[in-house]
């Protein structure tokens, strides 16, 4: 009896000892390298935690509370800045320019550096200055941006001047595009710049049309390709601006630069109903409008199967279109055809800094006088839209965005005595005037 004791306890020694070594070994295996562990998920030692990967989700929690806390912030700075600029008046179109270019987003100075053209008579050409002007200081323009020699792809650049946008009211901007890989003469492709605008705009509660552009082989078939390729690629954007018609279609409307380049002919194989591949009555239809320059346009533009006419010149008196004593017989030609009428307003016109010889047509801001007067006729006129030339043409010195005092070797013009923002503030009120005086017309209007 007492052998088969000490025979017990030998063998329940050697039992707990064997325990012992396997919980041992089995402990000095991490979870990734223990066969129990990769098999069954870890479920035999439950108390056992990776304390790295509570670190990182820990961390990752409170990436996460950072973010959302830094997102609420931005959301209500926006709400509080938002709620300082009037409504957008959607009525209210600028011309806007993606053009601008710096060596920082850019890689060089794109427009900015615009060389100084000779006039096209040899003698009158030798009288003045030629060469490219030399940013950041000396740039192609009469005035000085608040922002400097900016780049238009710089998201802090689109950000100010949609702000700058909505305290002037204006709901929409019609931006000069080319299509993919083109350019005009002395800039660089600008259509991959559209996504982000959209995004900002919208932001602000800012609609884009698109302003196109002439270029080399523009013709009815490109220009079909054109107006299918934006509709396919930005018409879905809740910030592509579209119109609701009379009919009750909701349409997008682009505006034709320099339109008077194609023949009437030409432009009736794209607009005309009764032709085999008119863009009428597909996906891909919309309204169009004209650029009036000369009188005869008035016709050719009828017969080519546009939508409207608009003037966009900001010089009083350049030609037939921009000549404010017009106004009235063009709106009486308009609707006498069920056409659009879009005069074209500025805060005058100088673009002597790329063309030195062409002070003639160079109209003077009168401290902001110019302006308001050309507000007055548009209304007076009673135009469907009215459109600003411009938000940022600033080589044609029609620009209302903000401008600022500038000492350098090149002598600048500035807003004084006014503000800097005296333009917006302008647009301001007389699209407030604007908005009261369209709701008292008939509905047709």
């Amino acid at each position: 009896m007492a052998r088969f004791k000490r025979k017990f306890c030998i063998t329940l020694l050697a039992f707990v000892l064997l325990l012992l070594i396997i919980t041992v070994i089995l402990k000095a295996l991490t979870p990734e390298d223990s066969p129990i562990s990769s098999h069954l998920g870890g479920g035999l030692f439950p108390d056992r935690k990776d304390d790295s990967s509570g670190e990182s989700n820990n961390k990752k929690l409170s990436e996460i509370k950072m973010n959302n806390t830094v997102k609420t912030e931005k959301n209500k700075q926006l709400e509080a800045l938002m709620g300082t600029f009037p409504p957008p008046n959607y009525y209210l179109h600028t011309f806007y320019y993606t053009w601008y270019g710096t060596p920082k987003f850019d890689g060089k100075y794109i427009h900015w550096d615009h060389p100084q053209l000779a006039h096209w008579d040899m003698k009158v050409a030798q009288n003045y200055p030629q060469g490219r002007h030399s940013p950041p200081d000396d740039i192609a323009s009469n005035f000085y941006p608040s922002l400097g020699a900016y780049s238009s792809r710089d998201p802090s650049v689109i950000e100010d001047h949609m702000q700058q946008l909505r305290s002037a009211s204006i709901g929409v901007i019609a931006l000069s595009w080319y299509p993919p890989n083109y350019k005009d003469d002395n800039g660089e492709p600008t259509d991959d710049i559209v996504p982000l605008l959209l995004d900002v705009a919208q932001k602000y509660h800012i609609k884009v049309a698109f302003h196109i552009e002439p270029y080399q082989g523009r013709d009815e078939v490109n220009m079909f390709s054109n107006v299918k390729y934006i509709i396919e690629r930005y018409g879905e954007h809740p910030a592509f601006f579209k119109y609701l018609t009379n009919t009750g279609n909701s349409l997008p409307l682009f505006y034709v630069y320099d339109s008077y380049l194609m023949n009437s002919e030409q432009w009736a194989k794209l607009l005309k109903h009764t032709e085999n591949n008119s863009i009428r009555d597909t996906q891909y239809d919309a309204i169009f409008i004209a650029l009036l320059v000369e009188e005869k346009h008035k016709r050719e533009i009828l017969t080519a199967g546009f939508d409207g006419i608009y003037t966009y010149f900001a010089t009083n008196g350049f030609s037939y279109g921009s000549t404010q004593r017009n106004w009235d017989s063009i709106k009486a030609f308009c609707e006498d055809n069920n056409l659009m009428f879009i005069p074209s307003i500025g805060p005058g016109y100088i673009d002597t800094s790329v063309r030195p010889w062409n002070f003639q047509n160079t109209r003077n801001r009168i401290n902001g006088k110019y302006y308001e007067t050309s507000f007055s006729s548009a209304i007076e006129a009673r135009g469907d839209f009215i459109s600003i030339t411009s938000f940022n043409e600033w080589h044609e010195g029609t620009q209302i965005e903000m401008a600022v005092p500038k000492k350098s070797q090149t002598v600048y013009l500035d807003y004084m005595p006014n503000k800097p923002s005296i333009y917006l503030e302008i647009t301001r009120k007389w699209s407030a005037i604007f908005d009261s005086e369209r709701r008292k017309w008939p509905r047709s209007q």
